[in-house]
């Protein structure tokens, strides 16, 4: 689509931020206001919109992606979202491990256990974990505990809590992320780390290469939105 506008500015909103193209407001694809919780999302928002060139690529403007998301998707169906991110406290990632190589084991618990119990000691959510593929019913304590953590989030950061902990396959490292615990850098390598380990052994990878390139611009991406979606942002 070619680019329509020359000017983009922040308006405030009743208690939030409208986006203005040439004095009209921005409309989400499901026709409603896009208005932004906090100024700083919607300043990084207008930046997104101000560095389109004479075509406009929606590709490049994550931040106004997960605002609409944010706006049609997660406030429509709130409570499905919340459970698509509640279901990895039964199957998180950091939980499953292996047996055998015995340095890919020992990895893993360096790696993995320290957030696990970061969580356990923050949150109360006390995941076990278990070596094989074998699912390991969790207690139903710890799944209370990802549900009333999870529900604390409005629908903006929801959506973003909801980006990291699916495409990382736990809620541990979207929890986390979320709470300042670790680093994007840091999620990205809990998330990869067996096949960061394989491709040591073997050789890179391309195709797994390109996964972890994109894995890491959404972490980050959905990482920044929480950030800006905060109040006082």
């Amino acid at each position: 689509m070619k680019r329509f506008y020359e000017k983009v500015e922040t308006v405030a909103e009743g208690d939030g931020w409208a986006i203005l193209l040439d004095d009209k407001s921005i409309k989400t694809p499901a026709k409603k206001m896009l208005v932004l919780p906090t100024k700083g999302l919607a300043e990084s928002v207008v930046q997104e919109w101000q560095e389109q060139d004479d075509e406009i690529e929606p590709l490049s403007m994550p931040l106004t992606r997960y605002a609409n998301a944010a706006i049609d998707r997660t406030s429509a169906m709130r409570n499905d979202v919340i459970e698509q991110v509640c279901a990895y406290g039964q199957g998180d990632v950091l939980c499953y491990r292996v047996d055998e190589p015995t340095d890919l084991a020992d990895r893993q618990r360096a790696e993995w256990q320290p957030l696990l119990d970061w969580l356990s000691a923050s949150r109360n959510i006390g995941l076990h974990s278990t070596a094989g593929i074998i699912q390991i019913d969790q207690d139903t304590t710890a799944l209370e505990a990802v549900k009333a953590a999870v529900s604390t989030f409005d629908d903006f950061r929801l959506t973003g809590l909801h980006e990291v902990t699916t495409g990382c396959g736990s809620i541990a490292i979207g929890l986390a992320l979320a709470d300042g615990q670790i680093d994007c850098e840091k999620a990205l390598r809990l998330a990869t780390l067996e096949e960061l380990y394989q491709m040591e052994l073997w050789g890179e990878d391309p195709e797994t290469t390109r996964r972890h390139e994109e894995l890491s611009q959404a972490i980050t991406h959905a990482n920044q939105f929480m950030c800006l979606a905060m109040a006082g942002a």
